[in-house]
């Protein structure tokens, strides 16, 4: 099966409820634009391995590349980047799409360039907040602005005498911590990293992701009883480095086991072996169709709408918590699921606050004999309600070709594993 193009849509079936195969994930997006951005700040050559394919990794490439760093065409067979360790200002505007981690990291990457560079991204990176990055590279002495908290960012990089402490609100994003972990080192005297309003810190998980890359870089990252990040200064060194599968992408098969009469399997990960959060939504899958009637989804965030789906087919229903940071990805996840689920069923799901409640049931039938997927841009809802047609027919997804963002061979390994997608 080719590629759906972008006007598309695709009426998918599975004969008899049945899946069946081995896939094999691509490499994490998060992994790999961290692997990317840490190769470009180290000197010499660094070869990574395993490097996802997709528009957000190209994004970034080619980002680094406005930078004056030089990186191959990004393969998960071999990706060389060679640098200086030093960025250069960009020629024009580097461009960013809706690439969350590429907008945020080079937000903070920029400001080691000594000129200005403008980052701006499409109109649905141009909702996606940043004002609290921007504050916080202001505070170390750095210039950063934004007319709206949001791309397009103006930033002014070479500054002296910096801070060597900062505090930010990464209540909407820990990128905005990673951003800053990864630039410490290349700060003179590196850099102290507080939270300011800490209450809870969804998705730290990606912290512990962003700690065990700089390591393999060569730089380690020491935490304090107050929960303050302490990054020295010092140089990255320039290492082979193999990146992990993504398991944001497991999900979605680890569900289609549990929806499937058939067996799914995942032949190039190994349990207990990553620090990547979405991980820990195995635990509850596993659970299915028993799942627990509180899931809080703050610290597997990319996981819910794998769960909330897999959860339509439960025995009980599910009520899904700590989802604010959902309403600020690639589109308004908990608005995109409560409106995808409804459309397969009424009754299926509603938003109390920032709570989505699943009302799951295993024979659940459909109120239409289609029902058309809106997926607004968002690669993880379009993957998601995927699983739906499993186990009820007539599942229409807009704009399949979404799935680009992170896991371009989505439909065609699913179509291997026996799940027909008919262009209508």
């Amino acid at each position: 099966m080719t590629h759906p193009s972008t006007d598309t849509k695709i009426l998918l079936s599975v004969n008899d409820q049945t899946l069946k195969g081995s896939v094999a994930v691509p490499g994490s997006k998060s992994i790999t634009n961290r692997a990317l951005l840490l190769a470009a700040l180290s000197v010499g050559e660094t070869k990574l391995t395993g490097c996802l394919v997709s528009k957000d990794s190209e994004l970034m490439a080619q980002a680094l590349r406005d930078f004056g760093v030089s990186v191959s065409a990004v393969n998960p067979v071999e990706t060389i980047v060679k640098s200086t360790g030093k960025l250069v200002p960009p020629k024009g505007e580097v461009f960013v799409g809706n690439a969350g981690t590429t907008a945020r990291f080079l937000t903070a990457a920029a400001c080691l360039a000594d000129g200005t560079t403008v980052l701006n991204g499409d109109e649905d990176m141009q909702r996606r907040p940043i004002q609290p990055l921007i504050s916080a590279l202001n505070d170390l002495g750095f210039t950063a602005s934004s007319a709206t908290g949001c791309p397009p960012v103006t930033l002014t990089g070479g500054a002296k005498n910096l801070a060597t402490d900062v505090e930010i609100d990464a209540g909407l994003s820990t990128q905005y911590i990673s951003a800053l972990m990864m630039i410490a080192p290349r700060l003179e005297k590196g850099l102290t990293i507080a939270l300011k309003n800490a209450n809870g810190l969804d998705g730290a998980g990606y912290l512990d992701v962003t700690t065990r890359i700089m390591q393999e870089f060569g730089v380690t990252v020491e935490t304090d009883p107050a929960g303050k990040w302490i990054v020295p200064a010092g140089e990255y060194r320039a290492p082979d480095y193999a990146v992990e599968p993504d398991y944001s992408a497991c999900t979605y098969l680890w569900a289609a086991d549990a929806l499937s009469k058939g067996e799914v399997s995942i032949s190039n990960t190994k349990e207990g072996e990553t620090a990547q959060p979405d991980a820990k939504a195995l635990d509850v899958i596993r659970q299915f169709p028993h799942m627990p009637a509180v899931v809080d989804g703050s610290q597997m965030q990319d996981a819910v709408p794998t769960l909330a789906v897999l959860a339509a087919f439960n025995e009980t229903p599910v009520r899904f918590i700590g989802l604010k940071n959902l309403r600020v990805k690639e589109c308004d996840r908990v608005e995109a699921l409560r409106e995808g689920l409804t459309r397969i069923n009424a009754t299926l799901a509603t938003v109390e606050g920032d709570d989505l409640l699943v009302n799951g049931a295993p024979n659940i039938k459909p109120d239409a004999a289609t029902t058309e997927i809106r997926t607004f841009n968002d690669h993880r809802i379009a993957m998601c309600f995927a699983l739906a047609a499993i186990r009820v027919e007539g599942i229409i997804i807009q704009d399949p070709n979404c799935v680009g963002k992170t896991f371009p061979d989505y439909w065609v390994e699913m179509a291997r594993i026996g799940m027909v997608s008919t262009e209508v």
